[in-house]
């Protein structure tokens, strides 16, 4: 039954030749309506990566209620969504708290039990605040994931038996990125300031290939990452000076200047004290001035040995024991020692003290002072028109190569004490101005967006030419061709009549032969262009194109034959 279901039902499209042209058509308007699908299809981007499988739950459900089309990479790793809402989406989702990434801030400390232990709760503070620093870290720019481990500090009665506090940091970088000197030490810092009693050099960072990122306080480099950093921004600022002065004298393509700068780092204090030469006592200042004068007049005091003799009041003739002599040796009379005594005891005492000159002298040396610079300074050749009007480089005077030496070392502020080196050079570019501008052109990202896009519609309209010459075209060619009239059908018998009078027996001829049966025709051969032989043509095409008319004619000849005989 199925069997007679088929044959009818191919005799059905056979008897209808319209219906696999019909089928044809829909054929390929299905295939470019897929192809222009697939060209208008969103190009799609990864939104989130590495997610975990909670958070992964949490925004397909938010990005299935927002009515978003996402996908998932291969391996699930990364969550795609249309390139046009990536950011918008991170945004929305951020606003909701996701993803949260398994980090667990200082919010599980809202929910405590009622008669939580010590412990729990200081477990959760250490949660807590690795959740918190995570989340810090994960908002810098390079960096897709962060983990942190502390180990926090025990403090103890015993200084030997206290332990320092430590902590590991683990970072997952985006493909492609990595972090500066500067940015490793900014998440170190931000570390050990955040965690009590805890010390920059017990901070240890490592990325996702277990490579060492932060350095420990007893390894010692000659510079780090802030240093270097420095030194390129000092020469890259000279270079920009030097190319900015000569830029607009040969053009900004015509000039290549590279800077070498040494530049100190050492810190260094220095405190002098120094004492001036003594001065002139008119010209000195005075610090202090002491004067003491002691006068004794020639009235004897009391005096002597104590007893009576010493008791004894003035004007009494003192012991002959005691009494003074004279040059002659006899004794003197008192009264002849008063009149010709002279005071017996005169002192005078003058100490001035002068200030002394001191100068104290206390400098710090500034760090990253600049030791040296060497300037190097490439200038092309300059391009002059001669009266044939071709262009051809010429190089610089030796004047003109002065001039711009002259104009680098005030550019760069050359100092001979300082040892600076300039050198400036004229040597022809290898490529030109045109050359380079026609090597920039294909590099646009707008235009290799514009192309791609470009490339897609013309393949597709490729495609749907390529159907069409291929498939539509030979259908309808054969479906819509209109059958030859009955007076071009050949019938059995017939004479070609069109033609020249002197070919009318070739023709009899060879009309005869085509009514015998077992006739087979001669080689052709070569001949003038006839209605004849384009009439042969015709029939011979159409018995290619549409065998079924030409066995319908055959047979129209046999039923014919059956009748007349």
């Amino acid at each position: 039954m199925r069997g007679l279901t088929t044959a009818k039902l191919a005799e059905q499209l056979r008897a209808n030749p319209l219906v696999p042209l019909m089928i044809a058509a829909a054929v390929v308007i299905a295939i470019i309506i897929a192809l222009l699908l697939w060209a208008k299809s969103p190009d799609y981007r990864v939104l989130y990566s590495n997610l975990s499988e909670a958070d992964g739950g949490r925004i397909i459900n938010e990005l299935d209620t927002r009515g978003v089309n996402y996908r998932m990479s291969e391996g699930g790793q990364a969550l795609l969504v249309p390139s046009d809402q990536v950011h918008t989406l991170r945004l929305q989702l951020a606003e909701q708290g996701l993803p949260q990434g398994g980090n667990v801030g200082f919010e599980l400390m809202d929910n405590q039990a009622f008669g939580v232990s010590q412990f729990a709760e200081q477990v959760n503070f250490q949660r807590g605040m690795e959740g918190e620093l995570s989340r810090s870290i994960e908002s810098l720019g390079p960096v897709n994931r962060a983990r942190i481990h502390l180990a926090m500090a025990k403090p103890s009665v015993f200084v030997r038996e206290r332990e320092p506090a430590k902590a590991s940091v683990v970072l997952t970088l985006h493909g492609g990125r990595s972090l500066s000197e500067g940015q490793v030490d900014a998440i170190v810092h931000m570390v050990s300031s955040s965690v009590p009693e805890l010390s920059a050099d017990d901070v240890t960072v490592v990325d996702q290939a277990g490579r060492l990122l932060s350095q420990r306080g007893g390894t010692s480099r000659d510079l780090d990452g802030t240093q270097l950093s420095y030194i390129d921004e000092v020469e890259r600022s000279y270079q920009r000076r030097i190319e900015n002065i000569l830029s607009p004298i040969l053009g900004s393509q015509n000039v290549r200047a590279q800077v070498a700068a040494q530049i100190d780092f050492s810190t260094r204090e220095e405190t002098s004290e120094r004492y001036g030469p003594n001065q002139a006592p008119n010209e000195a200042a005075v610090r202090s001035s002491q004067l003491s004068t002691s006068y004794r007049g020639g009235d004897e005091l009391a005096m002597g040995i104590p007893g009576a003799l010493t008791n004894t009041p003035p004007g009494v003739a003192p012991s002959p024991i005691n009494q003074p002599l004279d040059d002659e040796g006899n004794p003197i009379e008192p009264d002849e020692l008063a009149e010709g005594a002279a005071p017996s005891d005169l002192r005078h005492d003058n100490v001035i003290n002068y200030e002394v000159d001191r100068n104290v002298e206390h400098i710090q040396h500034r760090r990253g002072q600049i030791e040296r610079l060497s300037v190097a300074v490439v200038v092309n050749y300059r391009e002059e028109t001669d009266a044939d009007g071709d262009t051809q480089r010429v190089a610089l005077s030796d004047a003109e190569i002065a001039q711009l030496n002259r104009l680098v070392r005030q550019a760069m502020g050359f100092s001979e004490a300082r040892g600076d080196a300039v050198e400036v050079v004229n040597s022809p570019f290898t490529l030109d101005q045109e050359e380079l501008d026609q090597r920039a052109w294909w590099e646009s990202p707008e235009l290799q967006a514009m192309a791609i896009s470009a490339g897609r519609y013309l393949l597709i309209a490729f495609i749907a030419l390529l159907l069409y010459l291929l498939l539509l075209r030979p259908l309808i060619k054969r479906y819509t061709e209109q059958p030859l009239p009955a007076a071009a059908i050949p019938e059995p018998g017939f004479r070609a009549t069109v033609g020249n009078d002197d070919e009318d027996g070739e023709q009899s001829e060879q009309s005869e032969q085509l009514e015998d049966d077992s006739y087979s025709p001669p080689p052709r051969k070569k001949r003038k262009s006839s209605a004849y032989e384009q009439q042969l043509k015709d029939v011979r095409e159409m018995a290619q194109e549409d065998p079924r008319l030409i066995g319908m004619i055959v047979r129209s000849w046999i039923h014919k034959d059956e009748g007349n005989s």
